[in-house]
């Protein structure tokens, strides 16, 4: 699912918004004790140690679309420590589409979401985090993101299946963001992953 930037945070009943964190977005792969971290351009990524530790998820095969993110000490997540490889990395999951041999991308969001929720809470590995939500608020939420100096927020539709059809998910961030400075820069020095 792509990510559609709008401007202004909204309120709706019919979506959850989601903590946008500053990582890499990268879809994870398990199968029989194996894992594979693959970036939005079909990448393997190489957080080996962060591999080791998910492919303990208690399944036989399952895909999860999340973020390779480090946080600091307050729970904020710092790209520059992702890039520098400062800090060990977790992976900050907000969906599930695929768990051992059944295919959840028809399922609504909300639905996925829940058992998504089930299977981290039942891993017991600390590497890896659920992407909690708020229902209906987003411009509460968002209001709070600013004010905390957080990257952004996601905005979902609670019934909505995950399908790339344009009409997916939709971001909105923080105009003043103080990490985004200086990003470009950043990235044309160094080569990611």
């Amino acid at each position: 699912m792509r990510l559609r930037r709008v401007q202004h945070a909204f309120d709706d009943p019919g979506y959850v918004f989601e903590l946008k964190h500053d990582g890499f977005r990268a879809v994870l792969y398990v199968e029989d004790g194996q894992c594979w971290l693959v970036s939005r351009n079909q990448k393997n990524l190489k957080f080996e140690s962060l591999k080791k530790a998910l492919s303990g998820l208690p399944v036989k095969s399952a895909v999860l679309d999340g973020e390779v993110i480090c946080l600091d000490n307050k729970g904020v997540s710092r790209f520059n420590a992702l890039l520098e490889r400062k800090v060990e990395p977790i992976f900050y999951t907000f969906d599930l589409l695929w768990l051992d041999g059944e295919d959840l991308r028809k399922l609504p969001l909300i639905v996925r979401k829940g058992r998504l929720q089930r299977l981290i809470e039942s891993s017991g590995i600390r590497r890896i985090l659920y992407a909690q939500h708020v229902e209906g608020r987003g411009k509460e939420l968002f209001k709070e993101i600013c004010r905390r100096d957080l990257e952004g927020m996601v905005a979902k539709r609670k019934q909505g299946i995950y399908k790339d059809d344009g009409d997916g998910w939709l971001k909105i961030k923080n105009p003043k963001y103080s990490q985004a400075e200086g990003r470009h820069e950043l990235l044309t020095r160094k080569k990611p992953v």
